[in-house]
């Protein structure tokens, strides 16, 4: 985010609480690039967080998530993910393809640090990663406009006891979660 870029809103709060030449230098330290360092963390994620918005500016958050490696970076300015099975709702993804601006947010809870993307998104049935995913439904693609580090402040430090069973895996069929055989989500 550029200096200019903060909104009345922002302003207004920066001065009551008196952070307005931090969040300035906050923003100096935002870029279109991504480095190397956020590289690493975006590749090594097995989850992050999507905030989407509908067509009237009603906001969602998701969580998504996969093996390390998930989360691919393309260039210094693009990743790519892919979507799996959920709840067939289809929210966020629908919300893109009617605004596809996005913001992700990437946390390491081992090394306690975070990590904010902002871009728009392209969904692509036809995507050449498609084949590179098992059970990857498509593949969404973000074209960065910020990439910076986030307050660690708060984060605390796990560790993973295990990773999802439900993660896709090439040579094994994905189990079903049991919620999906509950009574009150069968449909004829």
């Amino acid at each position: 985010m550029k200096v200019h870029d903060y909104h009345a809103g922002n302003r207004q709060m920066q001065d009551k609480f008196g952070t307005r030449k931090l969040a300035d230098r906050m923003a100096e330290r935002a870029s279109e690039v991504i480095s190397d360092d956020a590289r690493g963390m975006i590749e090594r994620a097995e989850m992050f967080f999507l905030a989407t918005c509908d067509e009237r500016g009603l906001p969602t958050c998701s969580y998504k998530g996969g093996a390390p490696g998930f989360v691919r970076v393309l260039d210094e300015s693009t990743i790519a993910f892919p979507n799996y099975d959920g709840n067939g709702k289809y929210q966020s993804m629908g919300n893109l393809l009617q605004n596809p601006n996005a913001g992700l947010l990437f946390i390491d809870f081992e090394n306690q640090s975070r990590l904010r993307l902002q871009g728009a998104v392209s969904i692509d049935d036809d995507d050449p990663l498609l084949g590179e995913y098992h059970e990857a439904q498509f593949i969404v693609r973000l074209k960065v406009t910020e990439v910076y580090p986030n307050c660690p402040r708060y984060i605390p430090k796990m560790t993973q006891v295990e990773p999802s069973v439900y993660i896709p895996k090439a040579g094994r069929e994905t189990p079903q979660p049991r919620w999906k055989s509950r009574p009150e989500y069968q449909v004829d």
